[in-house]
């Protein structure tokens, strides 16, 4: 489980490890750059599993985004923090394959702010995922070109870093994404 208490990975513009700072202190006000993950699962069909954020989660509650997104923390490497959200989240372990990283600052109202330096991977999923209810309100999978129907339509129910990563993997990584999904 993710808790406000845990030391996340501060990073510099470079993504050289600075230092650590509490879950909570990183997302407050402006937000203090730290790294980060974001996962894009397909089924064997070519859709991307989404996933609908807790209503009890201080940043973008409820809002639907990518099939995992977490940090790794104090000590960790992100092969181990990402198979642990895995596990955490979805209650599922498979193979990643890493397609790029940037950096990314935006702010949720009074809330806080998320400021990250994120690894974006792919990978592969079955249709017997488990979401942990404490983490995720709802999943569903969709395919790639609904979903580039469902941003035109409602972009306000995904979150910030979903559609920025999204537009990239469409304009920079087409040909990884491809290789995964019915694009």
């Amino acid at each position: 489980m993710s808790a406000e208490t845990e030391e996340l990975i501060l990073v510099d513009a470079e993504d050289t490890e600075t230092g650590f700072l509490s879950k909570a202190e990183c997302h407050n006000g402006g937000g203090v750059l730290h790294r980060a993950f974001s996962l894009f699962l397909f089924n064997q069909r070519g859709e991307l599993l989404l996933q609908q954020r807790s209503a009890s989660k201080r940043l973008w509650p409820g809002f639907w985004s990518n099939s995992c997104c977490s940090h790794p923390r104090r000590g960790e490497s992100m092969p181990v923090a990402t198979q642990r959200r895995l596990r955490d989240e979805l209650n599922i372990e498979t193979s990643l394959e890493f397609v790029y990283k940037f950096s990314y600052r935006e702010e949720f109202g009074d809330s806080g702010s998320e400021n990250e330096f994120c690894h974006v991977f792919f990978g592969e999923v079955g249709d017997s995922v488990r979401p942990n209810d404490h983490e995720i309100d709802g999943i569903r999978f969709v395919r790639p070109h609904d979903l580039v129907e469902e941003f035109a339509a409602t972009p306000a129910i995904f979150t910030p870093w979903f559609k920025m990563e999204w537009q990239t993997l469409l304009d920079e990584h087409r040909d990884k994404l491809a290789a995964y999904s019915s694009i």
